[in-house]
Order: C-alpha cells, then sequence, then structure tokens
C-alpha cells in the first residue's frame, strides 16, 4: 500500500493513501485486519481520502504497524462490516458534511447568482414547506408546519425572497439536527447491545474445550456458556441448566430457568449454571439483530424534554396566528402583520433544544461516559433518589480473607481449605478472594467434592467427600438449608463478627467454620457521597447482602443514614418500585449479575467499569472509568443541560417578543425582523453546542469547596 504519513504523536497514527484508494466497506475491512493485531486499539478509516487513524498500546509498535500498512496490496482489500462505532462516527461524518454543503451553499454560491434565479429556487423549495402546510390545514391540525407553511407563503406574496429563503434555510438546519439526534441516539442504543465477543469455547465432538473465532461459528457447532457470560448465539441447550437472564428480548428483569431442549437467544447472559449450546444462527441472523433492527423504527430513546420543546413550539402557533390577526384587525398594515408572523418561536426551540442535548451526550463521552439516549440524561439531572449497590460500586470488589475461625470438628486450615475446594468453580469475587487466600497460605486442595449447584446470591451446595458441604450467606445457611447452630457459636458469631462480611462453611448441616471478609471502600466514596447530597439527591440508600454488623460499618464510614443488609436480588428491586410507588426518581448504580433486576426497574441505571455482561447491558448509562466521581461529573454536566434549555426558552421568548413589539409598531419591517429572529436562532444554536464542564480538575478536586447545587 502507497500512504503518507500525515500525523504522529506518540500512540497515535494517521496516513493518507488518496481518494480511491478503497471503497467505505473496503475501509472496513482494512480496519478488521488491523484489528487482528492485539497490539493495535482502534482504527478508523475514511473511504473519501483515504485516511486511516491507527491508536496503538505502545510507541514501539509503530514500526510493527508501518511494515503491517506496507504489505498490505490489493488482495487484502475485501469487504468488511462496520462495527456500531465505525456507524456511529460515519453518522457524525455525514451530518457535517450536510452541514457544510448547505452552508457554502447559502453563503458562498448563492451571493453570486442572478437574483431572478435565487428567486426560482427559493420558489422551488417552497414548494415542501407550504404541501406541509396545506397537509396540516387539511387535516384540521394548528402546528408548527402550518405557521411555517403561512410565514413563507406571507412572505413569497409580498415578493420579500429573501425572508422566506433565510426562515426555510433554518428549518432545514433544524430538520437535519433533529434527523441526527435520533439516528446518534439509536446508534449509541445499537452499540450499547452489540456482543463485543471475539472467541466462544467450541465443543469438540469428543467432548474436550477450545478457545474458537465466533466468526467462524456455524450452524450445527456446540458452544459451552459458563455462568455470568453472554450467550453469542442463538441456539437451543444440549447439556445443561441455567437461569437466563432475557431483559434485553423481553424487557422483563428476573430470570427464568432453561434446560434441555430450550431455546436461547445471542444477547441474552447466563446468570447461573452451565450449559451447552447447538448452534442454530449468528451474527446478523440472530434475535438480537432483528431487535437492533426494529429500534430503527422506535422514538423512545428521545428525551422528554426534546419532545416537550417540540409540543410547546406547536402549543405556540395558535398564538401567533391570533397575534398576527389582531395586528392586523387593528393596523389594517399588512406589513406589521407579516413582521409579527416571521417571527417563529419554535423555529429556535426546535433547534437549540436537540443541539444542547446532543452537545451534553458528547461531552459526557468525552469524559468516558456511555449514555443510551437523550431521556436519561435528563433522568439522572432530575433524580432525588440514589441507590447504591456497595459491593464494586462503594467499594474495589477486591475482598480479602481476615479472618478463619473454626466452629467445629475441623482445624482453620481445613475449614479454609474445604471452602477454597468448593469455591473454586465459583466466579465471585468473594469466592476468588478464598481461593487466593489459600494459594497464599500453600493449602493445596484436590478435588474432593462432586458437581457444584449453585444458588444464585445465597452460596454453594455439594458433596464433600460423601458428606453434603454447603457454603453460602446466613440466610442460606439458616433459613433455606436449616442449618443447626449452637448457643456457644452464635456467641462466637457476635463476638468475632463485627466489621466484616462473612461467609459460612456447614458440613452434614452442622457448622464447621466462618471466613470473615473485608473489601475496602473506595478513597473518594465518602466525599462523593457528601456532594450528591448538595446537588438536589435527597435520599441516599446502600443495598447489600452482607450481615447487618457490616453493612453498617460501611455505611456508618461513608456517610449513608439509610441502608438495608441481607439483601436478595428481587428484594432490589422490589425495593426501588417502592420507592418509585413513593413519587421518587430514581438513579441505581451496581455492577454486578444480582444488580441487573435492580437497575432494570430504576428510572435510570448506571453501571461501573468493570461490570457484569449483564450489568452493562441492562445499564442506561456505562461509566467508563473506575471512579465514582464520575457520578458528579454527570450531575452536573446534566443539571447544566437543563440549565442550558431552559436559559435558551426565555432568551427566545424576549428576543421574539421584542420582535413582534417592534414589528406591531412598525419600527422594523418584515426583512429586518426575519434577519434578526434568524441570526439570533443561529447564534442559541451555536451557544447550545459550548461545552458546559470548564474546568473539570477543579470541580472534582476533593479539597475545592465551591460546588453548589444546581437548580432545576
Amino acid at each position: 500500500m502507497k500512504y503518507q504519513i500525515v500525523y504522529d504523536n506518540q500512540t497515535r497514527l494517521r496516513v493518507r493513501s488518496g481518494k480511491n484508494a478503497f471503497t467505505e466497506y473496503e475501509g472496513y475491512g482494512l480496519s478488521e485486519l488491523l484489528l487482528e493485531n492485539d497490539f493495535i486499539k482502534d482504527v478508523r478509516t475514511s473511504h473519501r481520502n483515504g485516511s486511516i487513524l491507527i491508536n496503538y498500546y505502545n510507541i514501539e509498535d509503530k514500526d510493527k504497524i508501518l511494515r503491517i500498512l506496507d504489505n498490505i496490496g490489493m488482495e487484502d482489500l475485501v469487504e468488511g462490516k462496520p462495527s456500531p462505532k465505525n456507524e456511529s462516527n460515519e453518522i457524525t461524518n455525514k451530518f457535517y458534511l450536510k452541514i457544510i454543503k448547505k452552508l457554502i451553499k447559502r453563503y458562498l454560491i448563492r451571493p453570486f447568482l442572478p437574483l431572478d434565479i435565487r428567486n426560482a429556487i427559493t420558489l422551488i423549495k417552497a414548494v415542501k414547506y407550504i404541501a406541509k402546510g396545506l397537509d396540516s390545514l387539511t387535516s384540521f391540525r394548528i402546528d408548527v408546519d402550518l405557521l411555517d407553511e403561512s410565514a413563507v407563503a406571507g412572505s413569497l406574496l409580498k415578493k420579500d425572497f429573501e425572508p422566506a429563503s433565510s426562515m426555510m434555510f433554518l428549518l432545514s438546519i433544524s430538520d437535519l439536527l433533529e434527523e441526527y439526534t435520533v439516528q446518534k441516539s439509536k446508534s449509541t442504543f445499537k452499540e450499547s447491545l452489540s456482543l463485543n465477543i471475539d472467541t466462544v469455547w467450541l465443543v469438540r465432538d469428543d467432548g474436550t474445550e477450545i478457545t474458537y473465532p465466533l466468526a467462524d461459528i456455524k450452524k450445527g457447532d456446540k458452544v459451552k456458556i459458563h455462568m455470568g457470560d453472554m450467550i453469542p448465539v442463538d441456539g437451543k441447550i444440549v447439556d445443561g441448566e441455567g437461569m437466563i437472564n432475557e431483559s434485553s428480548m423481553t424487557g422483563e428483569p428476573l430470570a427464568v430457568h432453561k434446560d434441555i431442549g430450550k431455546t436461547v437467544n445471542a444477547g441474552t447472559v447466563l446468570e447461573e449454571g452451565n450449559i451447552v449450546i447447538e448452534v442454530y444462527s449468528v451474527d446478523q441472523d440472530t434475535r438480537l439483530n432483528n431487535i437492533v433492527e426494529l429500534i430503527e423504527n422506535s422514538e423512545n430513546l428521545k428525551a422528554e424534554t426534546e419532545s416537550k420543546a417540540v409540543e410547546l413550539a406547536n402549543s405556540l402557533v395558535p398564538y401567533s396566528f391570533v397575534l398576527t390577526f389582531l395586528t392586523y384587525l387593528f393596523t389594517r398594515d399588512t406589513t406589521k402583520a407579516l413582521s409579527v408572523l416571521m417571527v417563529d418561536f419554535s423555529c429556535a426551540i426546535k433547534l437549540t433544544t436537540p443541539l444542547s442535548i446532543i452537545s451534553a451526550m458528547r461531552e459526557a463521552s468525552d469524559n468516558r461516559m456511555m449514555i443510551k439516549g437523550g431521556k436519561f440524561i435528563e433522568k439522572f439531572a432530575t433524580a432525588d433518589t440514589i441507590v447504591f449497590d456497595k459491593t464494586g460500586t462503594l467499594t474495589h470488589a477486591s475482598p480479602k480473607v481476615v479472618d478463619v475461625i473454626p466452629t467445629g470438628n475441623y482445624t482453620r486450615d481445613e475449614v479454609l481449605k474445604m471452602s477454597a475446594c468448593i469455591e473454586e468453580h465459583f466466579a465471585h469475587s468473594i469466592a476468588k478472594a478464598i481461593v487466593k487466600q489459600a494459594e497464599i497460605e500453600g493449602l493445596n486442595h484436590k478435588e474432593e467434592h462432586s458437581e457444584v449447584e449453585y444458588i444464585v446470591a445465597h452460596g454453594i451446595a455439594t458433596r464433600y467427600n460423601d458428606k453434603r458441604a454447603v457454603i453460602g450467606s446466613k440466610h442460606f445457611l439458616f433459613e433455606d438449608e436449616k442449618v443447626e447452630i449452637t448457643e456457644e457459636q452464635k456467641k462466637l458469631i457476635d463476638e468475632k463478627v463485627k466489621e466484616n462480611s462473612v461467609i459460612y462453611l456447614a458440613i452434614d448441616n452442622k457448622l464447621e467454620g466462618l471466613i470473615c471478609i473485608n473489601d475496602p471502600v473506595r478513597d473518594e466514596a465518602k466525599d462523593v457521597i457528601t456532594r450528591l447530597k448538595t446537588m438536589g439527591i435527597e435520599n441516599i440508600i446502600m443495598l447489600t447482602g452482607d450481615s447487618e454488623s457490616g453493612a453498617r460499618s460501611i455505611a456508618e464510614s461513608i456517610g449513608i443514614t439509610n441502608y438495608k443488609s441481607q439483601v436478595l436480588p428481587e428484594d432490589k428491586a422490589n425495593i426501588i418500585e417502592g420507592l418509585k410507588e413513593e413519587g421518587k426518581t430514581i438513579i441505581m448504580v451496581g455492577d454486578g449479575i444480582n444488580d441487573s433486576p435492580a437497575l432494570a426497574a430504576a428510572d435510570v441505571s448506571v453501571s461501573m467499569k468493570n461490570s457484569s455482561d449483564i450489568a452493562r447491558e441492562v445499564a442506561d448509562i456505562s461509566l467508563l472509568s473506575d471512579n465514582l466521581y464520575d457520578l458528579i461529573t454527570l450531575r452536573i454536566l446534566s443539571r447544566k443541560m437543563l440549565d442550558k434549555i431552559n436559559s435558551n426558552y426565555h432568551k427566545i421568548v424576549g428576543i421574539n417578543g421584542t420582535l413582534i413589539a417592534l414589528g406591531i409598531l412598525g419600527i422594523i419591517t418584515p426583512s429586518t425582523s426575519s434577519t434578526i429572529h434568524n441570526l439570533s436562532t443561529m447564534l442559541l444554536g451555536i451557544a447550545s453546542t459550548k461545552s458546559v464542564l470548564r474546568d473539570k480538575d477543579k470541580m472534582l478536586n476533593p479539597a475545592n469547596d465551591e460546588i453548589k447545587p444546581i437548580n432545576a
């Protein structure tokens, strides 16, 4: 490949091969080819000028990348499929191209055309708006289309072509913005649904498992899915059973049980168990992709504020007509009446509101926060209650074993060894902590138990040396399993277990040991809680499956007065629903498999950086950095977005109200009124795109006391 390096800075490289070097879809193929190298982070191509932008991890790999580019030949230019990120970038690029073309035609070409040609173009463009207005009129709708048509037609009847042209230009910009807003929201939502899975566990005929590229999986293959993993294909279960979370398909937050012979779909998540699937369909033929296509016809991602802006614009139309009629009635002056009609409140409202929302979502993305739609950032701004799951959100999700207490016939080392032997098959941070502690102490454990049985959010049951062994929460052992406990053991628990989470081990229905776990609280948690309270969050609640003593200790250390301990997954969702029935607007922050029902139930949900697949899928907002201060950033950003929209409303009413008054008094002509109206609309539109987070470092500095509550 022939190319020229046009940008080279650290781990960011841009080369250009020139126009027609490759097509749009060949560019996607080049991206796939380059991304096969694990030292390349991201690739963007532009077929318009043959540009390839490569982001990579280490500066030492630059020479490798250049050698790869040197060796690319014509045979490597195969068409590929756009990733969701490619599609999102293409939507933005096409939007900017359309805007630039309109500006060039309007301000660089139009002024040099003869007057008659300019007027003819205006008349041709007016046909579309007049047709819309007539449709509203014949349908007995008094809406913005009718007002726009009346203003354009009125100007043309008075042979004021320039005001009519300016109005139609602004309306076309508004239409482009609305189209872009909807497409961008849908694209972001589709990106959040994309599987992002490269390899799967392929089960061979002899029963062995190997990692295998998902792209090479075909119908009839058998794939093993482990607990907590997202299912990448459509198929039927041929071995095993599990609890499947199908919220991406059905919207229902609670998992459903499925066993041999039952169908499962790509994009759903295995919450519990292990299963083997015989593949029915992959890639574009899956049910998930059919749902993604349905999103193309969905308006549910639009912010309520944006919808209200359209409603407000329509509601002002009758008043514009009444005022125009009254002006003509009392002055008998068509010029003054047209001056009133030329001032279109709706044009500015419809332009600035989506721009403010797009700008906020873009700024959130720049700060490593992915938001699935405008309505979610709006909900985050108006929420009065935030509910935290403890582990992984308020804590680091890196628990450690701090004590092992034998309570029966086994020694301390035997309790830890048996617990690690059972827990090693359980993909949970606490289980990993127990296994790691056994490794640190050199307690080698061999397979001495049979197949484990997972009980989500409770624990594990198995056979250990021909004895029934259960390990898990207090609720699981003493209420579900009815494990015996002596008064002496109760006293020991009360004495030893104060500030830690506890895992209980029982053999043959007798309590044999306690494992005390400590998960350190995030350094920033207390300050973030304090700041959220000053920013209009009236209720801050912590939910956890921990013991009362452990939960109380964590809550007191970070300033939370409202917490609930020993909470089950279904309880979390019920608590959220109860708060909503009280009229609360709820933010739910979580990261685990067990948080998914509550995340789905909340008004707006947030997943942390290292969240499970199901938490990221269900969440409306995903934080891509592991810092709770991002919640503060997002609250400030979302509230300032609403402030900007409200400020725009006041400015639009003030400016256009003044123009109407001046027009009625005959101080300005319809042409002047239209020019000032259009100019003010464009300036407000530009202002709506400006960043609101001026100095993030200062804003999020723990020592900074300047953050004040932001009014809605």
